[in-house]
């Protein structure tokens, strides 16, 4: 009779045995799966950045998180007004948040707290209309001159007052291939869309 005992213990301790090892390797599925995922989102989908000065104020405040998505750009172009996510023109370490002011080719011009834009097809100059600006653009205010590349863009802050820009970068331009994405929401300290 023991030994019969004895034998089923051995088969429920086997069975146990068996229960713990398949429990242990779907945990470590999900938690591999959870970090291939998370790899794979902030590789190819979003853009996670920290935007520390007021340089995007009030569009964006200091100390504020934003996310931007990657694929924004995968099938448009980017457009003048898009809050950008790059790598800085003079440090490729450092992510930048600005806004797209110059497109490929064009002609941009500030002069007293204007900018003039001369599109790449030769058409008329334009001012252009900045209601986004956080106040009265009284710093660094031109003259600059601006001859944007084909394949680059000319970006400034919307804090004009207080962004270090393209009015301030050795390498002034934006290359098509360092924009990250497209900035779409603020998620911290406070959570809103951007436009």
């Amino acid at each position: 009779m023991s030994d019969k005992n004895e034998i089923k213990e051995d088969v429920k301790e086997e069975k146990d045995k068996g229960y713990y090892f398949r429990e242990a390797c779907s945990w470590i599925a999900v938690v591999g799966f959870a970090i291939v995922a998370a790899y794979l989102i902030n590789t190819f989908i979003i853009v996670n950045s920290y935007v520390p000065t007021g340089s995007m104020e009030n569009t964006i405040m200091a100390k504020s998180k934003i996310i931007g998505l990657r694929f924004s750009y995968w099938f448009d172009e980017p457009e003048r007004g898009d809050i950008i996510v790059f790598k800085a023109p003079d440090n490729k370490e450092i992510n930048y948040v600005k806004r797209i002011i110059g497109l490929p080719g064009e002609k941009v011009r500030i002069e007293d707290s204007n900018i003039y834009i001369t599109p790449a097809d030769g058409g008329e100059e334009f001012i252009l209309e900045e209601d986004y600006l956080k106040e009265e653009w009284v710093i660094s205010t031109g003259p600059y001159a601006f001859e944007v590349p084909e394949d680059s863009y000319l970006t400034l802050g919307d804090n004009r007052n207080t962004s270090k820009d393209a009015r301030y970068w050795v390498n002034q331009y934006v290359e098509k291939d360092t924009i990250l994405g497209k900035a779409v929401v603020c998620y911290s300290p406070k959570m809103y869309v951007l436009e």
